[in-house]
């Protein structure tokens, strides 16, 4: 009696491997997270870059550059998805087999006794697991400049996850266009969405996403370009994101600071929008005497909330890319005065 059910029972003996099966989205791309805590960046790799990048058992994370083993950059939505997935095909395999054993021991039973027995196993309907769903379409498609790796991203990233090149001052032109037309886009997500207050978190959400990446493009860019300056000094780890530390840097090496490309007003503009997120990423939003202090915006009390506004961070994208350029013109005389190396 039972053989069946014990014979299933003894072939999980040992972790015996359910296959689940994780598809591509529709362009053929597969999800992928770094795996670092810190981080838990998601993005996409063309699944066929991914099958050759993970032979080398190492990837890298975009957006941090975190380097981990490659079979450690599944996303938490996949790895619910296999857990439940596994979860329903030994229900279901234990469940036949408790069926069969069940029909072997009523077609045993005697006929037509004073005592009848029989054994039903009740199947409740089992719930066929799909695969996790795509994400909408990436704003940002990427092909590494080194390996040519193809990868897709929502936002800011600068390391190739195949071979880990930084491609920042590649990616910090469409970095920013995405941001503007996400940010242009803002109606449409209103109207796709027929829960008002959803819509207006959503939307709420994407106007502080922006403006932190646009910080984070900077940031990149700026990096980038500094250690290509002729004898540049160390820097502490994120000195780029601080406005002034970063002019003062860049006047040290080049010449110029950032008020060479900017005037006043647009500086102190754009130095607020600098610790708008710092706010949003290290306190939630919650202002403090600290920022008000740094950034001389009055209109809040200590406790408050930030209230971006899309059109503020449209501004504050659009002198960043008036930073930038600036800078790069820098660099690029700072780096010809140096000539060709011996």
């Amino acid at each position: 009696m039972f053989e069946e059910t014990q014979r299933f029972l003894r072939s999980l003996d040992g972790g015996g491997q359910v296959p689940v099966l994780i598809e591509d989205d529709e362009e053929g791309y597969f999800d992928r997270e770094c795996p670092s805590d810190e981080c838990l960046f998601q993005f996409k790799m063309l699944s066929e870059d991914w099958h050759k990048a993970k032979e080398a058992e190492r990837l890298h994370c975009p957006a941090c550059g975190h380097t981990d083993h490659s079979d450690r950059w599944w996303t938490q939505q996949q790895v619910e998805h296999m857990h439940a997935a596994a979860v329903a095909q030994i229900q279901g395999g234990l469940n036949r087999a408790l069926k069969t054993d069940a029909a072997r021991f009523n077609r045993s039973r005697p006929r037509g006794g004073f005592i009848s027995m029989t054994m039903k196993v009740d199947s409740r309907p089992q719930h066929v697991m799909l695969p996790p769903a795509a994400t909408d379409p990436m704003a940002l498609k990427i092909t590494c400049p080194s390996c040519a790796c193809r990868y897709a991203v929502i936002g800011a990233a600068y390391f190739c996850p195949a071979c880990g090149h930084s491609a920042a001052e590649q990616v910090f032109e469409q970095t920013i266009a995405g941001i503007k037309a996400t940010l242009k886009a803002l109606d449409q997500v209103r109207a796709a969405m027929p829960d008002r207050d959803t819509a207006e978190t959503t939307v709420r959400v994407v106007i502080e996403n922006g403006l932190q990446n646009a910080v984070t493009a900077f940031q990149r860019v700026v990096e980038a370009l500094f250690v290509e300056l002729p004898a540049p000094p160390k820097t502490r780890r994120n000195a780029f994101q601080n406005l002034a530390e970063g002019s003062t840097l860049w006047q040290q090496t080049t010449g110029k600071g950032y008020d060479a490309h900017l005037d006043a007003p647009s500086l102190d503009q754009l130095a607020r929008a600098f610790q708008q997120r710092h706010l949003l990423a290290h306190r939630q939003g919650l202002v403090d005497e600290e920022y008000i202090a740094k950034s001389g915006d009055t209109r809040y009390r200590p406790g408050q909330r930030l209230v971006l506004r899309a059109e503020g961070v449209t501004e504050a994208v659009e002198l960043v890319e008036r930073l930038v350029a600036g800078l790069r013109d820098d660099a690029s005389i700072a780096r010809s005065r140096q000539g060709p190396s011996p």
